[in-house]
């Protein structure tokens, strides 16, 4: 495998640098560190990024000259870096912090060394403490003196001896409680600066923040349609931006609109005169990935042969275009989201195993909006903020309106089937017919009149609601809008099943009927599979060394034709009746 380019940042030692003096052969004979470091042959530097003072430019010079003698494999760049008081820790560190953040690190194309040996002491600190914070994505590299007889280059200037340091950042608790301002920062990206208040979903965004920064394995973001996978990903792609850990594009596509041959082509690109029409080469999305995040949306929508040669872009970094006799790469990270069961597509043999095992190692369950009603008034002001950037005028709530809005929002009736989705459209049709820029009550009326005509429209037993993750309020919805009593329930639940098979249901036998409508109702009471596996086998499973509530509930269903959905619910297998 080619190694990738070494990129050395350091500070001028001004003293130790510039020992021997600047005339003559003395200075090869005392050791220099910054010379001494592009000299051990066991390790080429590509790269020597060499801070100095403007001050001791013409020392940094001669050093250049002297490391193109000693390393004239190595480009040397001289970078001008001011310090008003070297030994001033607050200055040093707040320069070095600048530098970092405004340096173009391409961690995935190069790899950084950080020189500790010269400059203050202050200096040392805190180039320890931006590398330990990731702030410079390297490793430590420190250098020593000869000892003893020690063996020269070719013209003649001193080696010594090196160590590079890979820090192990769990052994730096203390250290990295300096950032927790920074921590927070994260967070409120991946938030978009909502104060969400939900318990649950602050510490699933905490972990998510420290996952997208300490790794590039793939995240799946699974849950309901409308929860906010999609901004999810694309705050997590500019936290890393943010923090040198990418420097490519966000790729984002969704993977429901590629279909039959043009998926292969799309993803993964093809050579001119692949196929019919192919009058052009096209690099496909993952190349355009290449540096940056591939979010791939809907990713259970895949065929089965994307999904094998994405399994092999994944582990290699490699992969085959359409009709090329040779492979390119691309270094992305992955990104993929989903409000199907997986493991379910799994066992219908409509997702492979291994991919799932591969993309699954970071996954993070997002819930619906009734399940963080708490959040709800925060990302009303969100939206109300984002109508305003949208209609160019200010858009503002009254007092009244907005304890009328909220009431409903979080009331019995505010079901959200389309989640996030569902609230930026309310807010922006209040925010689009307010008159002059301002909600009031009666828009506010309006609105809720709407909503609620829209959500009795769907009928009272909807995929989205009655068998997705919001399905805790099924029976009193049941109740109240088909005015049944509790005997009356079979006929209500048959008509759930309905609304899952479609027409298949009429070909079901009574007593089918009735039994996946109780297994579909017990299913959207209970958050995965296992659990609504367990309510349902409770007394079969006590007789058994080994139960498996999980499989056989997972094996019924694909009887006919549909997997359980991560949080609460049922579904149709895509392609199925």
């Amino acid at each position: 495998m080619r190694r990738r380019p070494l990129v050395a940042l350091g500070m001028l030692g001004t003293q130790l640098d510039g020992k021997g003096g600047p005339r003559g052969d003395k200075r090869w004979s005392v050791w220099r560190p910054s010379v001494a470091l592009c000299g051990h042959e066991d390790l080429l530097i590509d790269r020597f990024e060499l801070l100095h003072p403007t001050a001791h430019t013409r020392l940094a010079e001669l050093v250049q000259a002297d490391l193109a003698q000693v390393s004239p494999e190595t480009e040397v760049r001289l970078v001008p870096f001011e310090l008003r008081d070297p030994w001033d820790f607050e200055g040093v560190y707040a320069a070095l912090h600048d530098f970092a953040r405004g340096y173009a690190f391409a961690p995935e194309r190069e790899d950084y060394l950080v020189h500790l040996t010269t400059g203050t002491h202050v200096a040392q600190i805190c180039l320890f403490l931006l590398t330990e914070s990731r702030h410079l994505p390297a490793r430590l590299i420190q250098t020593s003196p000869p000892v003893g007889a020690d063996r020269e280059d070719r013209v003649g200037a001193l080696h010594g001896s090196y160590q590079i340091i890979d820090l192990d950042l769990s052994r730096y608790d203390l250290l990295a409680t300096r950032f927790a301002g920074e921590r927070r920062e994260g967070q409120s990206t991946l938030k978009a600066g909502i104060a969400t208040r939900s318990p649950t979903f602050n510490a699933l965004i905490a972990q998510v923040e420290r996952v997208a920064g300490a790794s590039r394995a793939p995240i799946l973001l699974t849950g309901p349609t409308g929860a906010g996978k999609s901004q999810l990903a694309r705050r997590i792609h500019l936290l890393k931006r943010a923090r040198n850990q990418v420097s490519g594009p966000l790729v984002e596509v969704n993977c429901a609109t590629l279909r039959g041959d043009g998926a292969m082509s799309a993803l993964f690109g093809h050579v001119k005169g692949a196929f019919t029409g192919a009058q052009a080469a096209r690099a496909g999305l993952l190349r355009e990935a290449d540096g940056g995040v591939l979010f791939l949306d809907e990713i259970g929508e895949l065929g089965l042969d994307e999904q094998a040669m994405l399994l092999r872009a994944i582990e290699d970094r490699r992969f085959l275009p359409v009709g090329a006799d040779r492979e390119v790469t691309s270094d992305f990270q992955l990104l993929a989201g989903t409000n199907r069961d997986l493991g379910g597509q799994v066992q219908a043999g409509v997702f492979r195993e291994d991919l799932l095992a591969r993309i699954n190692l970071w996954h993070f369950q997002l819930p619906g909006l009734r399940e963080r009603l708490a959040d709800l008034e925060p990302n009303l002001d969100f939206e109300v903020e984002r109508a305003t950037a949208t209609l160019g005028t200010r858009i503002t709530l009254s007092k009244e309106a907005r304890e009328a809005f909220l009431a409903f929002a979080t009331g019995p009736e505010g079901r959200w089937p389309g989640n996030f989705r569902d609230l930026n459209a309310a807010v922006t049709r209040m925010a689009t017919l307010a008159p002059g820029g301002r909600i009031d009550e009666d828009t506010v009326a309006e609105e809720v009149d709407r909503l609620r005509t829209g959500w009795r429209g769907l009928g009272a037993l909807t995929a989205s609601e009655v068998l997705g993750p919001a399905a805790r309020e099924t029976a009193s919805i049941l109740s109240e809008n088909s005015g049944l009593a509790l005997t009356g329930r079979v006929d209500a639940d048959t008509d759930a099943v309905a609304a899952v098979l479609g027409g298949g249901a009429d070909a079901l036998d009574l007593f089918d009927r009735v039994q996946l409508a109780e297994v579909l109702r017990v299913c959207a009471e209970h958050p995965s599979l296992s659990a609504a596996g367990r309510h349902l086998f409770a007394q079969s499973r006590a007789r058994k060394a080994n139960p498996n509530d999980a499989d056989r509930l997972r094996k019924y269903l694909a009887r006919f034709g549909l997997a359980f959905v991560a949080g609460g619910g049922v579904e149709a297998l895509s392609g199925a009746g």
